[in-house]
């Protein structure tokens, strides 16, 4: 609480990495409820703008080197739940 959160996310891909690479980080309540999207890469980092977790996301990430990590600043006991990181870099999924 009150820290830095490091989500770790790595990749690997048979693909050469290219500016159609797509990150996307979601998240979902520890209570349950909608999956959001909380970030979303392809090219250039775009936090999300809504939600709880605006202006509180920061990328970590390199493409090139297979990292796709964020980071949350500030976090709190309510931001408990599941954060999963997908990444798309066509034609490989």
């Amino acid at each position: 609480i009150g820290e830095q959160v490091l989500l770790k996310c790595s990749f690997r891909s048979t693909s050469p990495i290219t500016e159609n690479l797509m990150v996307d980080w979601t998240y979902r309540p520890l209570m349950g409820g909608q999956m959001e999207t909380i970030f979303h890469y392809q090219s250039v980092p775009y936090p999300t703008t809504l939600g709880k977790f605006k202006d509180r996301i920061s990328w970590l990430g390199n493409v090139a080197q297979g990292d796709a990590s964020i980071a949350i600043q500030n976090p709190v006991l309510s931001d408990n739940g599941t954060f999963i990181c997908s990444v798309k870099n066509p034609p490989d999924v």
